[in-house]
């Protein structure tokens, strides 16, 4: 049995939606890089350590919705021991270093690069997860602070077009 069902839509009812423009690739995970939000680059990305904060402070953006849970240790781990073991290659081999230094020193500098490099890098995946919309980051991302908005559908023109005319 079919049924037919028409439904009147009327376009002009629908508010017109606000087309922001998402920070590009490399801007983002370098913002995020420097634990900056990787949409306005103003407010604070993490509350703690590893902590997310809940939303950005200064444009309200939400940045507890990200997944970089394995990839930002995995990164770390690969390139701090591709640093600490050339280094322990290039000593070993080329001086006589006693064994107090070699067990003191290379753990010492070890434990030092992951806990530096450890919450630029989550940044810099929850920035490439932000640009590339994956995730939490699907919804449109609120307008920057100080930005024109730029209209999509129905309503008035956009106030951005004009930019740039003489």
């Amino acid at each position: 049995m079919l049924i037919e069902t028409t439904h009147a839509i009327d376009p002009s009812a629908e508010p017109p939606r606000v087309a922001v423009e998402r920070t590009r690739l490399i801007p983002a995970m370098a913002l995020s890089f420097l634990c900056r939000c990787p949409h306005c680059g103003e407010g604070k990305l993490f509350g703690r350590f590893l902590k997310t904060r809940p939303h950005c402070e200064a444009c309200g953006m939400k940045l507890d919705g990200h997944r970089a849970d394995d990839f930002p240790p995995y990164i770390v781990i690969f390139v701090v021991g591709h640093i600490v073991g050339y280094l322990i290659l290039t000593f070993e081999m080329g001086y006589d270093v006693p064994l107090w230094v070699s067990v003191t020193l290379w753990p010492g500098l070890t434990l030092g690069l992951v806990a530096l490099l450890l919450q630029p890098v989550k940044g810099a995946v929850i920035g490439l997860q932000y640009a590339t919309r994956m995730h939490g980051f699907q919804v449109s991302p609120p307008p920057r602070p100080g930005a024109e908005e730029t209209r999509v559908g129905p309503g008035d023109p956009a106030p951005a077009a004009d930019i740039g005319r003489v």
